[in-house]
């Protein structure tokens, strides 16, 4: 299960996002989305969880939760729109 994380430090990082949602459950994988050009984190990520239950605990303990000053927003991942495409 993919999970969209919103509201994160500036100053996280993958390996930060991993440990964080590594409490509940094993990530396949944690990606910070960052700027192109300044390499500055965007505030959020996305981290697949290796099954949807360990997806939903994570989901429900992360949405709301305060992590270094910041309420985390944690939701199940949208499908990503094909290049080229945006959602409306």
């Amino acid at each position: 299960m993919k999970l969209f994380i919103g509201s994160l430090p500036y100053n996280i990082t993958e390996s930060e996002l991993n440990e964080l949602c590594g409490e509940y459950g094993t990530v396949v994988s944690a990606k910070l989305i960052v700027d192109q050009f300044s390499g500055q984190s965007k505030g959020f990520g996305f981290v697949e969880m290796s099954t949807r239950s360990e997806g939903h605990k994570a989901m429900d303990a992360l949405n709301g939760r305060e992590y270094n000053h910041r309420k985390l927003v944690c939701n199940e991942a949208k499908p990503q729109a094909k290049k080229g495409q945006r959602r409306r």
